[in-house]
């Protein structure tokens, strides 16, 4: 397991390792974030410590510790997922539902669901950031090629949008990498507003349909590529390792969960310098995210 210097396993084990312990770290991460009443939206509750409920002072509306979370309606002790979540955040290569499954003892369609919930999480919380300063844009291609299929940007392959942003130094700081549909310039401007700043500078190759849209909200620059330059050098580095990270640790995957995996690898990878407190920033992105179904997840 290729571990990084996160929070040792002795530390966690002092400060989650009973249910009781996980119960009140997730009550004072309740309180301090805030509390709404799904049925009225107050803000204001108070907490029945012998139900283990929060009540709406104004409905009086009752819901549980896990309501509203990742977590909203589990089966699984508190315990178990914190220490799913432990797991995921000391191993860089991230966390197959297999490993899960044997190191959690739950059923690997229990970790699989888990897993999925926590990159739900992981997705949500990046999709608050957008990219800005100098900003690299391209795009790759995932899965094997179809028979007699067309190569490059025509290809039958699953297309990936990716931005870059860099810091002062010319290295890469946050990333953003989304599935769409098509190339053209419409999907590309979508994108692009989605996850980058207007005003930004954005440096592409010379490619047509990142000409207009890009050129409506930010300060383009293009060139025609060349492998042999440094342009978009780190981009297609970020590009290579994410199609590592999901082969390696997951040998593989459908089309269908490919975005989960992505924000996974993103979120890992924006948060690369701070990992003595990545498991606490995952808990809170678990708890601060909104629920989802496995009738969603599945549909």
């Amino acid at each position: 397991m290729a571990k990084h210097k996160g929070m040792s396993l002795e530390k966690f084990n002092e400060k989650f390792g009973n249910e009781e312990l996980c119960e009140e770290h997730l009550l004072a991460m309740r309180k301090k974030e805030g509390i709404v009443c799904p049925k009225c939206g107050c803000v204001e509750y108070y907490f029945i410590g012998s139900r283990k409920l929060f009540q709406c002072v104004g409905c009086r509306h009752q819901v549980s510790l896990t309501s509203g979370t990742v977590m909203h309606k589990t089966h699984l002790p508190l315990h178990v997922w914190f220490l799913a979540i432990y797991l995921i955040t000391t191993d860089k290569r991230g966390c197959s539902a297999s490993l899960l499954s044997s190191t959690l003892n739950v059923g690997y369609k229990t970790a699989w669901f888990l897993l999925h919930r926590i990159r739900h999480a992981m997705g949500e919380r990046d999709s608050r950031y957008k990219l800005c300063g100098i900003v690299e844009i391209d795009d790759t291609y995932y899965g094997g090629p179809k028979k007699g299929g067309k190569r490059g940007r025509g290809t039958g392959k699953i297309k990936i949008a990716v931005a870059v942003s860099k810091n002062s130094d010319g290295k890469p700081k946050y990333a953003k990498m989304q599935v769409v549909s098509d190339l053209k310039g419409i999907t590309i401007g979508k994108f692009a507003q989605s996850c980058i700043k207007e005003g930004a500078i954005v440096e592409s190759d010379a490619y047509r349909s990142y000409r207009k849209p890009l050129a409506n909200k930010y300060f383009h620059k293009y060139e025609v590529f060349d492998a042999d330059m440094n342009s978009l050098k780190w981009l297609h580095t970020i590009i290579g390792n994410a199609k590592a990270f999901m082969e390696g640790t997951f040998h593989g995957l459908s089309g269908k969960y490919l975005q989960a995996y992505l924000d996974e690898f993103t979120y890992r990878l924006n948060r690369r310098t701070f990992w003595h407190g990545f498991f606490e920033n995952l808990l809170c992105a678990s708890v601060c995210s909104s629920p989802i179904p496995l009738a969603v997840l599945k549909g």
